[in-house]
């Protein structure tokens, strides 16, 4: 399993009010996550940029492989119960 294909990756930049708060809304859910910064990561940068029309809006998450460009935690967990099921803990 692979974290691109099969679980869930944030893509954000530090500084960012909008990923702190996805991520303080996530904390309780015990969904676990792997974090890119677009700032120090070129390949990530470039991804974000591939579905946000050009620009480096974050957040931006993938759940196995779908891309969400400044999803609501409701979003993403409807997202993570349609695509990767297996992530939730009960």
């Amino acid at each position: 399993m692979t974290e691109e294909s099969d679980g869930v990756v944030m893509y954000w930049r530090p500084g960012c009010v909008f990923c702190m708060n996805l991520r303080l809304s996530l904390f309780f859910t015990r969904l676990r996550y792997t974090k890119r910064n677009i700032w120090q990561d070129k390949d990530a940068a470039a991804f974000v940029r591939s579905v946000a029309d050009g620009n480096e809006t974050v957040p931006t998450v993938t759940v196995a492989g779908h891309a969400m460009v400044n999803p609501s935690k409701r979003q993403l967990l409807d997202a993570v119960r349609e695509y990767a099921p297996h992530l939730l803990t009960s």
